[in-house]
């Protein structure tokens, strides 16, 4: 059995996350192939990944992308999580994960509509009646923000309460929560912000509409593909780090990589897999510098993450395991970053990497000031980590 050691690991992830030097993508759409799906949970950073794996581009590029080309479909998908991903990966996400995040999702709606007494004997039937009326709307509207939609029928506007009793007690109407099952069945779609480039509030669209012919596909057929594109772009990695990501079963993850032809590989004392044909060693090309936005894929795509992380995980990470912006130089994180106030990049190193790495990462924080301009990158979808409230005081 081949042994793949550490530092091949960051050689291969420089290349395939299109992060090294030659190796970046020339499109958005082919930025986001690379590493199978951008995260979307942060707004800005679908933007900030795209661009950090391209050769050229802005953000006006990628806004092409998601709205007016509509190569890049917004799907609920792996581990009840938004991701941005090519139409074709789009399709294989919803067949392969996000139906059974669906099927999570209506039945906690249904349980919060008996708890508070919503839906009379039929619960199911209301929230049936719900749905239909959410589908009917924006058949008419063509594209309607939640508020709009709640506007539209009384049991739409119904108002549920979030975690009761808690510090993160929240009220929501019902119109939110049935666009959430919609869109994890694959038949409605978050289409425009109501706001700039880094807003979280969406439009709302039948998926049918937005972008007709959207394949569906069988559910064993689909995580089968799933695993490989994630191996393709994530391998070698331990079965464990794919069923982490897809947010699946064991017996899933197994039965996906039994459809896979792959073979197994040593990772410094554990065992990983490889695709087939794809065990041609892979050599360390010039050092290379990126600055990584929260969230960005490559930061989570393993669940294992010391052999490019090392101990910076307690700085780097959120209290509910949601990575900070990072720095990166030569396939490993070395660092973190924010923005402060009046749009300056501050950057601190958690390693030394001599006055060559320094140099470059400095190139990386004034390309990325630039990426972002006057734009406020906030944190909305989660809390500050350590690093960064203290890049900020």
């Amino acid at each position: 059995m081949r042994a793949v050691t550490v530092e091949e690991r960051r050689a291969r992830l420089g290349r395939r996350h299109a992060l090294a030097g030659g190796a970046q993508a020339a499109t958005p759409v082919a930025a986001a192939a690379r590493v199978v799906a951008l995260h979307g949970t942060d707004a800005a950073s679908v933007f900030l990944s795209a661009l950090a794996r391209m050769r050229d581009g802005d953000v006006a590029a990628v806004e092409r992308a998601l709205y007016e080309e509509r190569s890049l479909l917004r799907v609920l998908a792996m581990r009840r999580t938004m991701f941005v991903a090519p139409v074709d990966t789009a399709a294989v996400m919803l067949a392969a994960c996000s139906r059974d995040v669906a099927a999570r999702e209506r039945r906690r709606l249904i349980g919060l509509l008996e708890a508070a007494a919503i839906g009379g004997r039929d619960v199911d039937g209301w929230l049936a009646g719900a749905e239909q009326a959410t589908l009917e709307a924006l058949a008419a509207r063509g594209e309607a923000t939640a508020p709009e939609l709640a506007g539209e029928d009384q049991r739409l506007a119904t108002t549920l309460v979030l975690g009761a009793g808690s510090k993160y007690e929240a009220k929501v109407t019902v119109a939110s929560r049935v666009l959430i099952v919609l869109g994890a069945q694959g038949r409605v779609i978050r289409t425009r912000p109501t706001g700039s480039w880094t807003s979280t509030q969406f439009r709302w669209a039948a998926l049918s509409a937005w972008h007709p012919g959207v394949a569906e596909q069988s559910g064993d057929d689909a995580r089968a593909e799933l695993a490989r594109r994630w191996l393709a772009a994530f391998g070698p990695a331990t079965p464990d780090d794919l069923r982490w990501w897809a947010g699946w079963t064991a017996g899933q993850t197994r039965d996906a990589l039994a459809g896979v032809e792959t073979v197994d590989v040593g990772l410094d004392g554990a065992t990983g897999v490889l695709l087939a044909g794809d065990e041609e060693p892979v050599q360390a090309g010039e050092p290379w510098a990126t600055l990584l936005p929260a969230l960005d894929p490559t930061v989570m795509g393993w669940k294992e993450r010391s052999w490019y992380l090392g101990p910076h995980r307690e700085l780097l990470f959120d209290r509910n395991g949601n990575a900070a912006p990072t720095v990166w130089w030569d396939g490993r994180v070395v660092g973190g970053w924010a923005q402060a106030q009046g749009g300056e990049i501050r950057t601190h190193l958690l390693e030394d990497v001599g006055r060559d790495g320094e140099a470059a990462i400095e190139l990386e924080a004034a390309a990325l000031a630039a990426r972002v301009g006057a734009a406020t990158l906030s944190p909305r979808a989660r809390a500050r980590a350590p690093l960064e409230q203290q890049l900020l005081r």
